[in-house]
């Protein structure tokens, strides 16, 4: 299907020096860039107000190109040109205009249906933004069973060094979803995050409900994420100064 709604949770946990963790209610979309002029309907819009959009401006090279020539570009350009199949995006839309996407996720995908490359697309609450992309040296597909690494380079959380390194792991079906990040340092684990969803059909109806649900939810998004960094700071964990942005934008 050329898009999907998916109605599920954000967990985030923290084992140390403080334990500290919370649980949020979200929905997100994933859509096939290739059938976004096929989205529009009385409450949903690219490139344009409404109750919900999605605006080329904010994925991708961020300059109103389509998000798919972009993510083309990059597959090439990276050595992964042979992924001509669907590319799929994963991301809240904007709700009344607003949107912070902490990340959202480019499902790859070869002309078989298999995924072959995952670009993870970062932001920071600074208006900075990183990619990693994660595929096997082999280019075989990613199964839900894998172990998918990167590097940490960028910089998120200011109770979090820029050092250490991710592991993902994905279960991207079609009704149901589950994306696990955990994160550690020279330590061990620090961090676990997952997000799940159900699927459902998207239209104008269920963006409706969606709204009737989560009314203003991508800017509590951003309001949650000051409200735990407060909290963190009550608890007195340690907080590291933002360090310059990585000189490339992609990490592999």
């Amino acid at each position: 299907m050329s898009a999907r709604i998916y109605h599920g949770a954000v967990v985030h946990a923290r084992t140390r020096p403080r334990r500290h963790s919370f649980r949020y209610r979200v929905f997100f979309m994933r859509f096939a860039l290739s059938g976004l002029d096929q989205l529009d309907n009385a409450l949903f819009s690219i490139n344009r107000w409404n109750l919900f959009s999605f605006h080329f401006a904010d994925h991708g090279a961020r300059d109103g190109s389509h998000p798919e020539h972009w993510i083309r570009a990059l597959l090439a350009r990276e050595g992964l040109g042979e992924l001509d199949g669907e590319i799929l995006l994963q991301a809240f839309p904007r709700m009344l205009g607003y949107v912070f996407n902490p990340v959202s996720f480019w499902l790859c995908h070869d002309k078989n249906g298999a995924l072959r490359a995952i670009l993870c697309e970062v932001n920071n609450t600074f208006g900075e933004h990183h990619y990693y992309l994660l595929f096997h040296p082999d280019h075989r597909p990613i199964l839900p069973s894998d172990i998918m690494q990167a590097r940490k380079v960028f910089h998120v959380s200011p109770y979090c060094d820029v050092s250490g390194e991710y592991r993902f792991q994905f279960d991207v079906r079609n009704n149901e979803t589950q994306i696990r990040i955990d994160y550690g340092d020279s330590d061990g684990k620090l961090l676990h995050t997952a997000i799940s969803g159900r699927g459902a059909a998207f239209g104008a109806a269920a963006l409706a409900r969606a709204f009737v649900l989560y009314p203003w939810m991508t800017l509590g998004v951003m309001v949650r994420i000051h409200l735990q960094a407060f909290r963190l700071w009550i608890k007195g964990v340690p907080w590291f100064a933002k360090p310059a942005p990585p000189s490339k934008e992609l990490t592999r």
